[in-house]
């Protein structure tokens, strides 16, 4: 059995271990009870049934898997759910909890509006009447993305229009107390002109108008897209992995 220093009570208890660090402002949301443990300088939390992940932890990996592994042998965890933790190497992930795959990716966000981008201003919000070409744009330029027309997890769409035609989108997947960016997309025959760049930048000065925070999840082996991003002021970087329990 593991003992952990403090157990928090309430999303305000937990933001307030982990300094209100953006990650856990996103993954924590405001309507919502929290359950969370502090062990050293490590904070982690579970979240209620149904949500994306069954829970996540900020600051060292050791600590977290320490008591993730608790969680697992106890029943608190179990098989097919996942977890999000700060990055860990695949042998100490191996070593401490039955995986069933894992993922590394890192979560970037910023604290104002980027750089103005050429073409922008073309990007618009768009309505459940662009649904169908929502869908047909991403089973074309992202069939692996799990935003898609009809998700409830999914806030708002917002696009950019070659004449009648959808040939950009991206998904506001905001939840916590900052904005938050996914399924960014441009269609294969319109990329490589800016227009990822102009989306991006479209979508996170509308993010803006609601929140003090902007951020994004990219796999670390997109290259270009954090190139991109991190060009468009997205520095902050909090490098995650994602754990899928066997």
């Amino acid at each position: 059995m593991i003992t952990v220093d403090e157990v928090l009570t309430g999303r305000a208890a937990v933001l307030a271990a982990t300094g209100h660090h953006p990650y856990a402002r996103h993954a924590l949301r405001r309507d919502q009870p929290a359950r969370g443990w502090r062990r050293g300088d490590t904070v982690g939390w579970l979240l209620p049934p149904g949500e994306w992940s069954a829970g996540g932890a900020i600051g060292a990996p050791g600590p977290a898997l320490e008591v993730l592994a608790a969680q697992r042998a106890d029943g608190t965890l179990r098989a097919g759910q996942s977890v999000n933790l700060s990055r860990v190497a695949p042998d100490a992930l191996g070593a401490c909890l039955p995986v069933a795959r894992s993922s590394d990716w890192d979560f970037l966000w910023t604290t104002g509006p980027p750089p103005h981008q050429p073409e922008q201003e073309r990007v618009v919000r768009l309505t459940e009447a662009d649904h169908p070409a929502l869908a047909a744009l991403v089973d074309e330029a992202f069939p692996s993305t799990t935003s898609r027309p009809g998700d409830p997890g999914v806030v708002d769409w917002y696009g950019i229009r070659d004449g009648d035609r959808l040939i950009a989108c991206g998904a506001d997947r905001s939840r916590g107390d900052i904005g938050f960016l996914a399924g960014l997309t441009v269609a294969p025959g319109h990329r490589g002109r800016g227009l990822g760049g102009a989306l991006t930048a479209g979508m996170t000065c509308a993010l803006f108008t609601r929140y003090d925070q902007v951020a994004l999840g990219v796999y670390t082996v997109n290259v270009g897209a954090l190139r991109l991003y991190r060009r468009l002021g997205f520095t902050g970087t909090a490098p995650r992995t994602t754990v899928h329990l066997g």
